[in-house]
């Protein structure tokens, strides 16, 4: 007898857990490919491994990371966050299905484009940002959902920042790789200023307040909005003028207001709680990159890689895990606490951090570079391995009532409360 296919009352057919949600595929993929290209570019560096891709070596790995990697745990927020904020059915099923078929597309097109017409690797490289950013129009427009209609900007301007690298590497148009890059980077800390102000005092006063706490983070007011002006300002400017001395200063006041921000939300009240806390770390990390970077546009000597590899492998990196472990547990009806395994994720990505501005201080050493690679893939492959089981099975009952958080109450893993701390700031 034929199985029947389970439907909800509305009638659709329920997709299967993996595409039921964006941050279970995306999340994954996110995870382990964050493990897999890092892999392959230290056997690039220390056996000469040579791809079949127009990309050098450098921008190979630079792609991959800020348009490979970074993406994918960026659109796993957004389609589940989008839900939240619109109330419409999450993007799931084959449509989910198609964009991650899309973004699989462009890892493979990127590995092997030197073997397909120019246009060609092209297009088929930035076809997933352009359809994430056509979706998540769709969805918040056709809602009507005004307050968040920004939000569909950063995914569009991510994916013309792709396009542009493409053009230099793949199309020869060599001097536009630079720009590319560096406004990927700079788009994806905009991004981390942005959710990461919102969601990290929100966390901590919840928190604090259910234990009593008298010192609370303050609501976001105009020295809060001061801050991020000057910090989007300062990273523009460093996007088309990386070495003016204008920009070096703006970056530093940039960092030195975050900090501000930063210290106002009372981190070290929440150390006994390291799900919490490290997304107070990964904000620390950001401040860190962005003051090493003006450091570096005012001073040549200053190493540049250490500026970048605390903003991508410190910020981005920390923040990435620190927000994936988070949702990935509210979202299948786990506690929001950090079990062993996940104290053990945000260590290895600290250390990595730690070893790779370690090495680019001691001139790009090599075993430092492979120290800081191994711990990187680390730290993700244990991801994957971690909450594979719990992004691969549905969400139980019996979870669901053992948590403290869950699709019903989603606002406390990140989402809706985003919204929610965005609606009280503007």
């Amino acid at each position: 007898m034929r199985r029947r296919i389970r439907r909800d009352r509305k009638g659709p057919r329920i997709p299967a857990a993996l595409l039921s949600y964006g941050f279970r595929p995306f999340f994954l993929a996110a995870a382990i490919w964050a493990a897999i290209a890092l892999a392959i570019w230290i056997a690039m560096l220390t056996t000469g491994l040579v791809l079949p891709t127009r990309f050098d070596p450098l921008d190979w790995h630079i792609h991959e990371m800020l348009f490979g990697f970074v993406p994918a745990a960026v659109a796993g927020f957004l389609l589940t966050a989008i839900s939240q904020w619109t109330g419409r059915r999450p993007v799931s099923g084959g449509l989910l299905g198609l964009l991650i078929g899309l973004w699989l597309l462009g890892r493979i097109d990127v590995l092997t484009c030197d073997v397909l017409p120019v246009w060609l690797a092209i297009a088929a490289d930035i076809a997933f940002p352009f359809a994430l950013a056509a979706i998540v129009a769709r969805e918040i427009i056709g809602a009507r959902n005004r307050r968040n209609y920004p939000m569909i900007a950063p995914v569009v301007v991510l994916g013309l920042a792709q396009l542009m690298m493409d053009l230099g590497a793949i199309g020869g148009i060599g001097w536009l790789t630079g720009y590319g890059w560096r406004l990927g980077l700079a788009l994806t800390l905009v991004l981390i200023s942005v959710v990461g102000g919102r969601i990290i005092p929100a966390f901590t006063r919840t928190w604090l307040m259910n234990r009593g706490a008298v010192r609370l983070p303050r609501p976001a007011g105009l020295l809060d909005r001061m801050s991020l002006g000057v910090l989007h300002a300062a990273l523009l400017a460093w996007v088309f003028f990386p070495t003016a001395h204008a920009t070096g200063v703006a970056l530093l006041a940039a960092a030195a207001l975050n900090l501000w921000r930063l210290l106002r939300w009372h981190g070290a009240a929440t150390r006994s709680e390291t799900l919490l806390l490290v997304l107070h770390v990964g904000f620390a990390w950001l401040i860190l990159g962005i003051a090493a970077l003006g450091f570096a546009a005012l001073d040549s000597a200053f190493p540049l890689d250490a500026a970048i590899h605390s903003l991508t492998v410190g910020a981005i990196g920390t923040m990435i895990l620190a927000v994936m472990t988070r949702v990935s547990r509210g979202h299948t009806g786990r506690a929001l606490s950090a079990d062993g395994p996940t104290l053990l994720i945000y260590a290895l990505i600290i250390l990595a951090a730690c070893a790779r501005i370690a090495a680019a201080l001691a001139g790009e050493a090599t075993d430092l570079l492979t120290l800081a690679a191994t711990l990187w893939v680390a730290a993700f492959g244990l991801f994957a391995i971690r909450y594979a089981p719990l992004l691969l099975r549905p969400r139980s009952a019996g979870n669901a009532t053992q948590a403290t958080a869950g699709p019903a109450r989603f606002g406390q893993t990140g989402i809706a409360t985003a919204r929610t701390s965005a609606d009280s700031s503007d």
